[in-house]
C-alpha cells in the first residue's frame, strides 16, 4: 500500500475507521494484515496538518490498542485454550504450550509491550497470553504500557516530526522500518538464546 493510498484511506475512514483498525490489529486474530504503525505514524502525520485533533486521536487509539489486546486475552482463554486440549500430535506437543507457558511467566513485559511493534506478532500475543493462562493482572499492566508507547508514542511522533520537520511524509516507510528492526532486537536476541539452550531431557 502506497503512502498516498494510506493517507487517502485514513482520511476515508476517519475515527471510527482507526479505532476499529487497531483493535482488531491488538487482538482478534483476523486484523493481523492491518497497517499497524505506519497507520498510527501517518494519523499522527494528519493530525500534525489539522485533519485530526491530535488530543482526541491519541486517547482513541490507545483506548483501542488497550480493548483490542483484552479481547485477545479473553479470546485466548476462553476459546483458544481449549484447542490445546487434544493428545500430542505432529503439529502440536503439550511441550510447546509449556514453553510458551515459561516465556510469558520469565518474560511478560517482552512479550507484550515490546511485541507491539512488530508486526502479525502484536495481533496474536495476547492471544498467547489468554491461552497460556498469564497471570491478568500483569498483563493488564503490560497491556497499558505497550498501548502507551505503540499507539500513544508512535502517533505522537508521527505529529511531532510533522509539526518540526516539513517534508517528513516523503521518508514514512524508512522511520517504520527502523522502529520495527530497533524493537525487534530483543526478540530475536531472546530467540536466539532459546535455540542455544539445552533441550530437556525426555
Amino acid at each position: 500500500m502506497s503512502d498516498f493510498s494510506l493517507t487517502a484511506l485514513i482520511q476515508l475512514v476517519g475515527y471510527p475507521g482507526l479505532f476499529t483498525a487497531v483493535f482488531l490489529e491488538s487482538g482478534v486474530f483476523f486484523g493481523f494484515f492491518l497497517p499497524g504503525a505506519s497507520m498510527l505514524f501517518t494519523a499522527g502525520l494528519l493530525a500534525s496538518q489539522g485533519i485530526f485533533n491530535v488530543w482526541i486521536l491519541i486517547p482513541l487509539l490507545t483506548l483501542a490498542a488497550i480493548l483490542g489486546d483484552n479481547a485477545g486475552y479473553w479470546f485466548g482463554a476462553k476459546v483458544g485454550y481449549r484447542l490445546f486440549l487434544r493428545p500430542d500430535s505432529r503439529f502440536f506437543r503439550h511441550e510447546h504450550l509449556k514453553r510458551a507457558k515459561d516465556f510469558y511467566d520469565r518474560h511478560g513485559f517482552l512479550a507484550i509491550v515490546l511485541a507491539r511493534f512488530v508486526p502479525i506478532i502484536r495481533t496474536f500475543a495476547p492471544i498467547v497470553a489468554g491461552v497460556v493462562r498469564m497471570q491478568y493482572k500483569a498483563f493488564v499492566i503490560y497491556n497499558i504500557a505497550g498501548a502507551l508507547l505503540w499507539a500513544s508514542g508512535v502517533t505522537f511522533l508521527g505529529f511531532y516530526l510533522g509539526e518540526k520537520i516539513p517534508g517528513v511524509e516523503k521518508y514514512l516507510t524508512p522511520i517504520i522500518l527502523v522502529i520495527i528492526f530497533v524493537t525487534c532486537i530483543p526478540l530475536v536476541r531472546e530467540y536466539f538464546r532459546q535455540k542455544k539452550a539445552p533441550s530437556p531431557s525426555v
